[in-house]
């Protein structure tokens, strides 16, 4: 992806007009299938400034894709009064340092810290060893599995990256699930057993927490039901992924 910033300088006598015209063209954006999203932002100190952030799904499909395509002329058509106030329009690769403040509590200070994903993996691997579907993927695991699985899962919601640090990361978590056939039945028994022992563990039950949980859950083993097929083409080096509040991690492996 790639962010688009663009920058116009507009008078007190022109804003309503320009806010007017920029929600018209912002309906087009919406439509676009190269734009992820859009905002536009005001200055607190200086009200005349004003800048739209556009992210698009790669700077060709901008430039080739979308202005090459039918809906540029209703964009245009809606912005161009404000061409000539344009101080930079220019795209932005992201970068790795990216997170959220401490205003938001990350996923694993919601859910208790680590000694509550510790909790949760003790109950979740006493169902998974007694299960009869899954119970064989795991009957040759070691006795601190369940506690490499909480530190895992700790970094993945937010908390410390010790997985990382001290287990080798994603490549160490990937190599656990290759060539192991996992089959979706047992994909669907595993994440049935996970939310269960949510419950039983004492994890928060709030709808925001238990929604962004789930959908880890959903991404996490269906990436893992691919990667664990014989002969599977996989990412074999990224970053331990990070989970936020309905975020998904910037690729999908």
């Amino acid at each position: 992806m790639i962010v688009e910033y663009i920058r116009n300088r507009i008078p007190d006598d022109r804003r309503e007009a320009f806010l007017a015209d920029y929600g018209r063209a912002a309906l087009v954006l919406g439509r676009a299938p190269q734009c992820v999203d859009y905002e536009l932002s005001r200055s607190v100190d200086e009200p005349a400034c004003h800048v739209l952030r556009i992210t698009w799904t790669s700077a060709e499909d901008h430039l080739q894709g979308f202005r090459g395509g039918d809906l540029v002329p209703g964009f245009l058509a809606s912005i161009r009064p404000y061409v000539g106030d344009i101080e930079e329009m220019r795209h932005y690769d992201r970068t790795t340092v990216t997170g959220t403040g401490a205003a938001v509590p990350t996923l694993h200070d919601w859910a208790g810290g680590t000694p509550a994903l510790e909790r949760l993996t003790t109950v979740l691997y006493e169902r998974v060893l007694a299960d009869d579907l899954i119970g064989p993927l795991f009957a040759h695991m070691d006795d601190d599995h369940p506690r490499h699985v909480a530190m895992w899962r700790a970094e993945v919601l937010g908390g410390p990256d010790r997985y990382t640090r001290e287990r080798g990361g994603y490549p160490a978590m990937l190599g656990h699930h290759l060539g192991k056939g996992i089959t979706e039945p047992q994909r669907r028994r595993w994440v049935a057993l996970l939310l269960d022992s949510l419950d039983d563990a004492g994890l928060p039950a709030d709808p925001e927490f238990r929604a962004a949980f789930v959908g880890y859950v959903e991404w996490g083993t269906r990436l893992a039901l691919l990667n664990s097929r014989p002969g599977a083409e996989v990412v074999r080096s990224a970053p331990v992924p990070r989970w936020g509040w309905g975020v998904a991690p910037p690729w999908t492996g």
